[in-house]
């Protein structure tokens, strides 16, 4: 089984910044898309940014358009998120998954197969 474990996230300031990162171990897996989404205390788990296997294609939610970079290093089997420009309303467990699909509906959770335990981001205003 595929495990996925988010680090990196911690408290911060308006305006910080904070470095997300997820490894992936366990049994070999051909990944292709990778994704980031996030939840806050009684919403929904929304979209945050994915990309392509490659690296080649990247999506990212309006709201953190120009604020997030989603990149991975597929030698080490790790996804990255680095947030700048941090806001309170960024206050949420950030989750990572992956998909067996070359480029699906990323915005939709139900099209991962595989999810970390998530990482909590919290910015103080």
């Amino acid at each position: 089984q595929v495990q996925l474990v988010e680090s990196g996230g911690g408290l911060v300031q308006t305006g910080g910044s904070l470095r997300l990162s997820c490894v992936a171990s366990g049994r070999t897996f051909i990944s292709n898309v990778m994704g980031w989404f996030r939840q806050a205390p009684g919403k929904e788990r929304d979209f945050v940014s994915a990309i392509s296997r490659n690296g080649g294609i990247t999506r990212y939610s309006d709201a953190m358009k120009g604020r997030f970079t989603i990149s991975r290093d597929n030698a080490k089997n790790t996804l990255y998120l680095q947030m700048n420009s941090l806001k309170p309303e960024d206050t949420a467990i950030y989750y990572c998954a992956a998909t067996s699909k070359t480029w699906p509906p990323v915005t939709t959770p139900d099209w991962y197969d595989d999810w970390g335990r998530g990482t909590q981001v919290t910015v103080s205003s």
